[in-house]
């Protein structure tokens, strides 16, 4: 995940200066990126899984547009099987705005859609927070409340560990928790699911970077009890690889 915002960017060329040439060298900076709309897509995951069943890939992607402290998000991630059919994917559009150093306080809606036997859809309202913890950390906490009032919330943190300029190495943590069960979309009471993975990536460019890892999933409670009804399995893992885009 690669949430470079302008705040960041700025906060970040200010910390290695001077004070006396902290106004000199902050003003031109923030002037061209009030005066300039600019765009960014970054795709953090495009992997694929041959091992797991139905040979999933799997993607996680970032855009925005716009200034320096106003900017429209539009996010998206999921899983399409390969193998066979099946699949879900989340759509988000943000409205987003720096509140602090650092993080952005953003808002919107968010469209899921579950492929298989039949198309199921459901939209939410979004709420959350995205930006860096102390140690570069970059944290991005969500609330959601569904068009039917069902309350969840996602938690998503990574962080890049540089073994040299080119080769980081990427922990990255995914946690999704319900208010409320909701079957039909697997969804149960409290703690749902935690992913965890590392991914290793060597940046031939630094808007390209093939990787490999290993990532781990398990469910919790009650969504783990609705997964075994269906025949599911509750824990996965396996050897992952793809490549980390950006422009």
């Amino acid at each position: 995940m690669m949430r470079r915002t302008g705040v960041f960017l700025l906060l970040t060329a200010l910390a290695v200066l001077p004070a006396r040439q902290l106004r000199a060298q902050a003003q031109p900076l923030v002037r061209f990126m009030n005066e300039h709309t600019l765009a960014f897509v970054l795709f953090d995951l495009l992997e694929t899984s041959p091992a797991l069943a139905g040979r999933p890939v799997q993607w996680d992607m970032d855009a925005w547009l716009g200034k320096m402290y106003n900017r429209l998000w539009i996010r998206s991630e999921g899983e399409l099987l390969t193998a066979q059919r099946g699949g879900e994917a989340e759509f988000q559009g943000l409205y987003s705005r720096v509140v602090a150093p650092y993080w952005d306080l953003q808002f919107g809606a968010r469209f899921d859609v579950a492929y298989g036997e039949q198309t199921r859809t459901r939209a939410h309202l979004a709420l959350g927070l995205e930006g860096l913890a102390p140690y570069w950390f970059e944290l991005e906490p969500t609330l959601f409340v569904s068009q039917d009032g069902d309350v969840s919330a996602s938690l998503v943190a990574s962080h890049d560990l540089f073994i040299t300029q080119r080769l980081i190495l990427q922990p990255r943590l995914e946690a999704l928790a319900a208010v409320q069960e909701v079957p039909e979309w697997g969804v149960g009471r409290g703690l749902n699911r935690v992913d965890f993975g590392l991914r290793l990536r060597f940046e031939l460019v630094r808007e390209f970077a093939p990787y490999i890892g290993f990532n781990w999933s398990r469910l919790y409670g009650s969504a783990a009890d609705l997964a075994r009804a269906e025949g599911e399995a509750t824990r996965t893992s396996g050897f992952v690889a793809g490549v980390r885009l950006w422009y």
